[in-house]
């Protein structure tokens, strides 16, 4: 992000996990790369004006045309938010928190991520009941 906290880019990653040694990793083009602790992350929590949509619509009819066949292609909101950008149609601004992440992908994250919100629970920044 730049100095007004406009995005300036964002990259797509998967597979992300701490591995043995604790460190935040993920795997790409079958190599693995290790994240700083500093790194800046989107939760994937984006609000975008309704004049996006055209946009949005005509790369997701590239999306199709290339990958629409392959059953294990996704879409990926980030990706939208880069090119929109990178291709000149205008900003997307970002609001920092200093909130740690934690995200369920795999059920095996299930156990920590029930750990972190008990944490959130107990030192009263989540309700007791979320519903």
């Amino acid at each position: 992000m730049d100095g007004q906290n406009n995005l300036i880019s964002i990259h797509e990653r998967t597979k992300i996990y701490r591995n043995a040694e604790g460190k935040i990793t993920y795997e790409e083009g079958g190599n693995t790369f290790q994240v700083p602790d500093t790194a800046k992350v989107s939760m994937n929590f984006w609000c975008f004006d309704p004049a996006v949509f055209p946009f949005i619509e005509k790369i997701f009819k590239e999306f199709l045309s290339t990958s629409g066949q392959d059953p294990k292609s996704e879409f990926f909101i980030p990706i939208i938010g880069d090119r929109f950008i990178n291709e000149g149609h205008g900003q997307i601004k970002i609001i920092p928190t200093a909130s740690s992440w934690f995200g369920v992908t795999y059920k095996e994250d299930a156990p920590s991520v029930q750990a972190s919100i008990n944490q959130l629970v107990a030192s009263g920044e989540y309700p007791s009941s979320l519903y």
